[in-house]
């Protein structure tokens, strides 16, 4: 049995992503005198978004130009991402339930989610997008209305003007209800880049104030989803952010296969470990703004990102019998090691078939586990895919990670 985190977009999904582009063009055009200038812009607004984001003013996209480029780079990116994230999630949502964004920009989470989910297109549903720029949101409620073809949606999209930077002891102002959804989509790294990456402490830290007020923000039965980029950095915060929420009730439901201490935790203090995150091809994002990408220098063969949704009881138990819950996390790679059996000439391990030996790193309630077999098998599984796995026969473990070795 397998189930697949990161499912290839529906036709309909592919047209609208496709379309995203368009509309943006439409609805702020750019005079042609200065559209040989949007590669550059898109290229300022990465290098400020992450190498020097010491440089960046606080509402970074009240600039005509900066807006720009994020409407038509970063935002579609980012749209993307989620649209291929959003259909394999446990959403449970229905009518007079609210939906609270923080630093929801120009509406990303409102946009993905309308073309991802059509389930949910017709249910009344109060979305709070919060947010301190009021230009960027304006431009997503223009955006989001233009999509859904304004007063066919059943959607109704409130704007709150806050900086959640600004105190993090304090929430934004209204929602005083509480929602049934609370998402923080490509928001942390921003709060956390100033913290250097050996103090694991003032990470932790963040990530509890963070996860008690996410928790606040939520019904008592409600969900909370926060995504990240798929840097290290985002891996740990996200795996603090976890054990943060975990300690006030509030179980995982997705991507672990468990719900005890994170295998995957980033850079603590045993030195670089592995951290939680997901790559998958990119090959199906709209082509317009594939061709932007490559224009402004900053192509993207893949996505990938690291996230976390919790809801108000423990992860969904596996299925019935003796099979191990096992999420892929890797991509394949050559096995070395006299584990696996015979070796080639290169010090590579050879199968039982005389193929060379591959494997992928997984999470399970085991932990850490490596899957072991051919390339083409290995590769023929998506990233991010849950596995349920007989127990292994021998309890053979990689010498290189500890992992406990599945033969697949």
């Amino acid at each position: 049995m397998t189930t697949s985190l990161f499912p290839s977009p529906t036709e309909e999904a592919r047209n609208l992503m496709e379309n995203l582009p368009r509309l943006v063009d439409k609805l702020f055009p750019i005079p042609s005198q200065y559209r040989f200038r949007l590669k550059k812009d898109v290229a300022e607004l990465s290098r400020l978004l992450t190498e020097s984001r010491g440089e960046r003013p606080g509402a970074y996209l009240n600039t005509g130009a900066a807006l720009s480029a994020y409407l038509r780079y970063f935002l579609p990116w980012n749209v993307y991402r989620l649209v291929r994230l959003l259909p394999a999630l446990p959403l449970s949502l229905k009518d007079g339930d609210s939906v609270t964004d923080l630093g929801s920009g120009p509406l990303t989470v409102p946009i993905a989610l309308w073309i991802a989910r059509p389930d949910l297109r017709g249910l009344e549903l109060e979305f709070r997008c919060v947010d301190q720029t009021a230009k960027v949101l304006d431009a997503g409620l223009k955006l989001f209305s233009a999509l859904s073809h304004g007063g066919d949606a059943a959607w109704t999209i409130k704007t709150i003007r806050a900086d959640i930077r600004e105190n993090h002891s304090r929430r934004p102002s209204p929602p005083a209800a509480k929602s049934a959804l609370v998402c923080a989509v490509n928001v942390y790294n921003e709060l956390f880049w100033k913290i250097p990456h050996t103090d694991h402490f003032s990470l932790e830290e963040e990530a509890l104030r963070e996860g008690r007020r996410l928790d606040a923000l939520a019904a008592p039965g409600g969900s909370i989803l926060v995504v990240e980029p798929g840097v290290p950095r985002s891996g740990e915060f996200i795996a603090s952010l976890r054990a943060a929420l975990g300690s006030v009730g509030r179980g995982t439901s997705a991507p672990c296969t468990h719900s005890g201490d994170c295998p995957w935790p980033g850079g603590k203090e045993q030195g670089k470990q592995k951290w939680c995150h997901f790559a998958f091809s990119s090959g199906d994002a709209p082509k317009k703004l594939k061709d932007l990408s490559a224009l402004s220098g900053i192509p993207k063969e893949r996505a990938v990102l690291s996230f976390l949704l919790t809801g108000a009881g423990e992860i969904t138990p596996s299925p019935a019998g003796n099979s191990i819950p096992v999420r892929v996390m890797s991509d394949a790679f050559p096995v070395k090691g006299a584990w696996g059996g015979a070796l080639n000439q290169r010090g590579g391990a050879l199968n039982q078939r005389g193929g060379a030996l591959y494997g992928r790193y997984g999470c399970s309630p085991l932990g850490t586990v490596l899957l072991s077999g051919s390339g083409t098998a290995l590769n023929a599984v998506p990233a991010g895919t849950l596995l349920h796995l007989p127990p292994p026969e021998k309890k053979t473990r990689d010498p290189k990670s500890g992992a406990l070795v599945f033969v697949i």
